[in-house]
C-alpha cells in the first residue's frame, strides 16, 4: 500500500497480539503505514498506525484517535471493488492502528512523479472507478473529503484502482473535525464551499474528483499556487483555467469544478460521460445541456448499473473574480459594482468572505492574520498613533497629531454618487475634500490631516480617504513603499501584498495586509487598499476592520470605491 519506503526499525512489534509489523511502506499527516502479517490468518495486510503528539492537548489527542475509529466505522460499510477494504480496528498504548488490505502499488500522485502525466484514455478510466467508488459511499451517506492522487492506490498487477484513506470521512450525522474548529483536508483539492465552511456534501467530492482529473492529465492541480492565500484565492475567486491536456475531458473537467455546488455535474453524469469517451473517443455534453444527441451515445446511460442523473447541469461558464488575493488583480471595483451581480456572483463573493473570515476553518485562519488600520493602505500609509486609533494608511506624509478638532460633517443625502445609486442602508457624503462617496449611514466623518476617515460607532470599521499629489512610480510606487514601511508603521504587519490594477480605466493599484492592532484588546485587523491616479492627482481609499469583520470591511469597501466621484472643492 502506498510507495515503499524501506524498514525503519519496526522492531517487528506484535500489535493486539496478531498482526506483526514488518516494513513501513507509507506516510502521511495522521500516520504511517506499514506492511504487516496477521499471525491468524497468515495473511498479508496494511496497518495505518495514528501517530501520537505530545503536545497535544488531551482532548485534541482523543479527537484524533476519535477520526481514525470513525474513519474505520466509515469505510467498514462500504463494499466496493474501488473502495479500500478495512479489515479491522484496533488500539494498543492508548493508539489506534487501522488494518486493511494490502494494495501492492504505489499511490497515483507517485506514478505521475514517477512516470509523469497519464494520457485521457487511462485518466477516463481513473475517473470512472473514482466516481463509482464515490457514488457508492456517498449512497451509504460517507463523504470522503480528502479526494487527491495521493489517496487512490493503482495496484501494480492488475492496474486496479483503489480509493483509500477515508481518514477526514464524514458520515451523515456524525460531528466532525472542522465543526470543532479544525480544517482537514488538502487545499489544492478542497471545493470552495467546503473551504469557506459554508457547506459540505457529495459535491464536494466530485470539485476533488475534477482537480484531481486536471492533475493525472497535467501534472499538476490547476489550483497549485507559492502559498496558502495563493490556493485560496485559485480555488475561491481566480478563473478556472483547466490545462491543455484536459481538453479530451473538458466537459466533465469543467462540469466538476463547477463553483457552485448546485451546478455542479452529478457523479453519475460524471461517470457516464467518460465511458462514453471510452467507447466513442468523444466526451458528450452533460445531459440536459446542448449538444447530448445520439442513439448511440445516449444509450451509454442505461449500460451504467445504478446510474442515475439527479441533477441537469447548466453549462460552465467561468466565475468573475471578486476578491484579489495571491493571483492577478481584476479591476476593485468592476461594473455592475456587486449589488448588481448575479446570485452566482454574489455566492461566489459570499464563498470568499467566508473563506477569508475564517468560517472556523483554520486554512482560512491561517491567511487572516493580516489586516491592519495602520498604513491601511493608502500611498505612504503610515499608522496614527494609538490614541487616535483612525490608523488605517491612507497619508502621503507623516501622521498627523492626535487631537485634530473634527470639521462639521458635510451635507449627506440618500440620493446617487455621480451615476452610482447609494445602496441601502448607505448615504452620500458630499464631503469638503472635493469628493463623494456612499457610506455606511450610521458612520460619522472625522478628518486628520490631509486624510478623511469615516468611522462606524465604536471605531470598529474605519474608512480613510487621502487625496494628494503624484508620487513617484505612480499608484504602484506608493504602495509599494507604504508596503515596505509596513512593520515600522503596523504593529505585526504581515502577509502584506500590492498588485497593480486599474480602476475605471485610470492606473492603480491594490494593497491588502494584516497587522496586530494597536493592542491586544483591538486584536488583529485586516486592511482592503486602492489607490488610483486620475486627472492629475491621486486618490487613496481603504477601509481596516477586525480580522473576524472582513465581510463587513469588503463590502463597506467595494461600495465606497465603486461610488467615488470627484466633485472638485
Amino acid at each position: 500500500m502506498m510507495g515503499r519506503m524501506g524498514t525503519e526499525g519496526a522492531g517487528f512489534r506484535l500489535i493486539a497480539g496478531r498482526y506483526r509489523l514488518e516494513e513501513r511502506i507509507g506516510r502521511g499527516g495522521m500516520g504511517v503505514v506499514w506492511r504487516a502479517s496477521d499471525q491468524v490468518l497468515g495473511r498479508q495486510v496494511a496497518v495505518k498506525e495514528l501517530l501520537s503528539d505530545d503536545t497535544l492537548p488531551e482532548d485534541d489527542a482523543r479527537r484524533r484517535r476519535d477520526r481514525t475509529f470513525r474513519e474505520a466505522r466509515a469505510v467498514c460499510q462500504l463494499r466496493h471493488p474501488h473502495i479500500i477494504v478495512v479489515h479491522d480496528v484496533v488500539e494498543q498504548d492508548e493508539r489506534p492502528y487501522l488494518i486493511m488490505e494490502l494494495i501492492d502499488g504505489g499511490s497515483l500522485a507517485e506514478r505521475i512523479a514517477r512516470e509523469g502525466p497519464v494520457d485521457a484514455v487511462e485518466a477516463a478510466r481513473i475517473g470512472v472507478a473514482l466516481l463509482s467508488a464515490v457514488r457508492t459511499a456517498h449512497e451509504a451517506g460517507v463523504l470522503h473529503r480528502d479526494i487527491k492522487p495521493a489517496n487512490v492506490l493503482i495496484e501494480s498487477a492488475t492496474d486496479r484502482v483503489v480509493l483509500t484513506d477515508f481518514g477526514i470521512a464524514q458520515v451523515e450525522g456524525a460531528t466532525t473535525l472542522t465543526e470543532t474548529g479544525s480544517f482537514v483536508g488538502s487545499p489544492e483539492y478542497t471545493a470552495p464551499e467546503r473551504m469557506s465552511g459554508l457547506r459540505t456534501g457529495p459535491e464536494s467530492d466530485l470539485w476533488s474528483l475534477g482537480a484531481l482529473l486536471c492533475t493525472a492529465l497535467s501534472g499538476e492541480s490547476p489550483f497549485r499556487r507559492d502559498s496558502l492565500g495563493g490556493i485560496l484565492h485559485a480555488v475561491v475567486a481566480a478563473e478556472i483555467r483547466p490545462p491543455a491536456e484536459a481538453e479530451p475531458l473538458l466537459p466533465v473537467v469543467r462540469g466538476l469544478l463547477e463553483r457552485d455546488p448546485d451546478r455542479r455535474l452529478g457523479a453519475a453524469d460524471a461517470e457516464w460521460m467518460l465511458r462514453a469517451y471510452l467507447e466513442t473517443g468523444r466526451t458528450p455534453d452533460a445531459p440536459g445541456s446542448a449538444g447530448t444527441t445520439g442513439s448511440h451515445v445516449g444509450g451509454l446511460i442505461h449500460r451504467i448499473h445504478g446510474s442515475r442523473t439527479p441533477k441537469a447541469p447548466t453549462p460552465y461558464t467561468p466565475t468573475q473574480l471578486d476578491l484579489p488575493y495571491g493571483g492577478p488583480l481584476p479591476p476593485v471595483a468592476p461594473e455592475p459594482p456587486p449589488a448588481r451581480s448575479s446570485p452566482r456572483g454574489l455566492l461566489v463573493a459570499a464563498l470568499l468572505v467566508a473563506a477569508l473570515a475564517g468560517a472556523g476553518v483554520s486554512a482560512a485562519a491561517l491567511l487572516l492574520h493580516r489586516d491592519g488600520d495602520g498604513g491601511g493602505g493608502t500611498p505612504g500609509g503610515t499608522a496614527t498613533t494609538p490614541a487616535t486609533r483612525t490608523g488605517t494608511g491612507g497619508t502621503f506624509l507623516s501622521p498627523t497629531p492626535t487631537g485634530t478638532r473634527p470639521a462639521p460633517t458635510p451635507t449627506a443625502s440618500p440620493g446617487t454618487t455621480g451615476s452610482h445609486t447609494a445602496p441601502s442602508g448607505y448615504r452620500t457624503a458630499r464631503d469638503p475634500a472635493g469628493f463623494s462617496l456612499a457610506v455606511p449611514e450610521d458612520f460619522t466623518r472625522r478628518p486628520q490631516g490631509p486624510r478623511v476617515f469615516y468611522l462606524s460607532p465604536g471605531e470598529t470599521f474605519r474608512l480613510g480617504i487621502r487625496v494628494g499629489a503624484p508620487q513617484p512610480g505612480g499608484p504602484e510606487g506608493a504602495l509599494n513603499r507604504s508596503a515596505a514601511a509596513g512593520p515600522s508603521t503596523n504593529p505585526g504587519y504581515h502577509d502584506g501584498r500590492v498588485t497593480r490594477t486599474t480602476h475605471h480605466g485610470h492606473p492603480a493599484a491594490f494593497w491588502e495586509f494584516t497587522w496586530d492592532g494597536f493592542s491586544a484588546a483591538e486584536g488583529p485587523r485586516h486592511t482592503y487598499d486602492l489607490c488610483w491616479e486620475e486627472n492629475g492627482l491621486v486618490y487613496d481609499v481603504w477601509v481596516s476592520a477586525p480580522v473576524g469583520k472582513v465581510r463587513e470591511a469588503r463590502e463597506y469597501f467595494d461600495v465606497a470605491v465603486d461610488t467615488f466621484s470627484v466633485t472638485g472643492v
